[in-house]
């Protein structure tokens, strides 16, 4: 089985952003979780895609306005997951566990489990962020390479015309693939442990898919017939598919960005965990207050990496003293001014993948 470590030394770099972070907590009594403004803006994002659903499925409008509704209900799960399942997953949506636990299961709601991927994301990935082998969000393989140590295919050579479509189908992927995948194989990722599923888990991993395929298939088939369902559900889910991996992909996956392997690791480049986390992540649009509303703060990913425990909704003030700290310690901060720069980017990264 790989190992990745990273150098446990001093800390110093994080010990003293740690420091200035704590401090502004204090200075202004705030707590570190989601508040008012949080939980009003997440009802509203949950309340329209219910008015959607209802609307779309029991109210069928004709096609050109269902249509575009069914896109704007794709994006507003992606803005779900965004807002409340992440923040819940990661402890950070509220000060009290039980609300951050249901908002966690609002991923089961969507189709996936959130048992399955807080270990894949919260321990995976957010520890070994962009290490071959370690951190599952960047193995695409075979259809995709984005790391330099990812095996070279001919077919790679067009990846940067061809990731809209693997990207959109990445959510029906998920929900009916990977996650019955992981638990017939009892593996979250190909370099983990077997894991034993606890029973409350086993009933909750059934419960919601049956529920999520009543909800999104069964009962739509019935009210609107087979093909309009088809139709609407395709563009809502790879909407929704489409909108998830750009924004993640958008975190890590550009130029600048540092790639690292578990196969090639030795004792002269290991790194602070905290340098490795602002070095291998980017932010975008973070003068975009819309954007920030729209995807839980997740523009903001290098902060969001550092403090994972912390809600977006402190990130612009968090990002100030980050970039301070990255100043100071001569570390590089990448960020992109706009979305549209950063998805360029992640094209252009894409196609020298694609061609090395």
């Amino acid at each position: 089985m790989l190992k990745y470590t990273f150098d446990t030394g001093d800390n110093v770099f994080f010990k003293q952003l740690k420091l200035k972070v704590d401090n502004y907590f204090s200075e202004y009594k705030l707590h570190r979780a989601g508040n008012g403004k949080l939980y009003r803006k997440s009802l509203i994002q949950v309340f329209a895609a219910l008015s959607l659903y209802i609307l779309l499925v029991f109210f069928t409008p004709a096609a050109l306005i269902a249509i575009p509704l069914c896109c704007i209900l794709g994006l507003n799960l992606a803005v779900i997951g965004f807002n409340v399942m992440h923040e819940g997953g990661h402890q950070s949506f509220s000060q009290y566990a039980w609300v951050n636990n249901v908002s966690s299961y609002f991923l089961n709601v969507l189709g996936g489990n959130s048992y399955y991927w807080k270990i894949k994301h919260n321990v995976n990935h957010h520890t070994y962020t962009n290490i071959e082998g370690m951190d599952s969000d960047i193995d695409v393989k075979p259809f995709m390479r984005l790391h330099g140590d990812q095996p070279l295919r001919s077919y790679h050579r067009y990846q940067h015309i061809y990731w809209p479509v693997l990207y959109s189908i990445s959510y029906l992927v998920w929900v009916f693939y990977e996650d019955l995948q992981k638990y017939i194989s009892g593996k979250v990722s190909v370099n983990a442990a077997c894991k034993k599923l606890p029973l409350k888990e086993h009933v909750i991993f059934w419960f919601t898919k049956f529920m999520y395929v009543g909800m999104y298939m069964v009962i739509p088939i019935i009210v609107v017939g087979w093909l309009p369902w088809l139709i609407g559900f395709l563009i809502v889910t790879l909407t929704c598919g489409i909108a998830i991996s750009i924004v993640f992909q958008l975190a890590h996956v550009v130029e600048g960005t540092q790639f690292r392997s578990a196969s090639t690791q030795d004792q002269y480049s290991r790194q602070e965990w905290a340098i490795h986390q602002i070095s291998s992540t980017a932010n975008f649009a973070t003068t975009s207050k819309h954007l920030h509303w729209l995807l839980g703060g997740l523009n903001f990913q290098i902060e969001h990496h550092l403090f994972p425990r912390v809600s977006h909704i402190h990130y612009p003030k968090i990002s100030i003293l980050v970039k301070h700290a990255c100043a100071e310690s001569n570390i590089i901060y990448h960020e992109y001014s706009s979305m549209v720069k950063a998805i360029v980017s992640h094209v252009i990264h894409l196609r020298k993948l694609g061609r090395a």
